[in-house]
Order: structure tokens, then C-alpha cells, then sequence
């Protein structure tokens, strides 16, 4: 079964529509937690080691950690990767996938 790694903790947040395209993992705490890119980064690292292409990435958070998840999951994945994009009309993820080739 195919994972959601959840870029950032938001507590207020619902995030039970995501578990429909797998498992949620967060991969950081809720608060600031990117002041140190590197120590980030490595967290990040650890943190998306299982993951492939059949998981996707829910895009929530600070905007930095959220581009350094992307980074991340594109370098593991060969510049191919997806994600959940919330559609407030019909309140529901629907999924896309990014593509930058190599």
C-alpha cells in the first residue's frame, strides 16, 4: 500500500481525506523547523529513505520545508514524483504528477 508522507504537523488540520491514497507519515514536527537547512535536510533524508514513486507527498507546511521535501523526494525518485492537491470545491485530494526529467 502506497504512503502519504505529510510534509509538516499541522494539528488544526484534517488530513483523513489523504489516508483514502494510503498511510499518513509525517515527516516534521508542527513549529519552526528550518532555520537549519542542512539539519532539515538530513532529517528529511532519513525520514523519505522508503520512499518510491507509488507514495505520494502532501504538501503542507512551512513553504521551505515543503520545497526541501520536493528536493528531496525528486533526487530519491529521479526528478518524478506525486502529490495530493486539495480541490475546495468538491473537498477532496486529487493527485498530480511531477514530472521535471533528468
Amino acid at each position: 500500500m502506497s504512503k502519504v508522507y505529510v510534509v509538516q504537523e499541522i494539528k488544526s488540520m484534517n488530513l483523513l481525506p489523504a489516508t483514502e491514497f494510503g498511510e499518513l507519515d509525517v515527516l516534521l514536527p508542527e513549529g519552526q523547523v528550518v532555520f537549519s537547512t542542512e539539519r532539515t535536510i538530513k532529517r528529511l533524508q532519513v525520514n523519505l529513505r522508503k520512499y518510491t514513486f507509488e507514495d505520494y507527498l502532501l504538501m503542507v507546511g512551512d513553504p521551505a520545508a515543503i520545497a526541501m521535501t520536493a528536493a528531496v523526494a525528486s533526487k530519491i525518485t529521479a526528478g518524478k514524483f506525486k502529490l495530493l492537491k486539495w480541490d475546495r470545491q468538491e473537498k477532496k485530494y486529487y493527485p498530480l504528477i511531477v514530472n521535471i526529467g533528468g
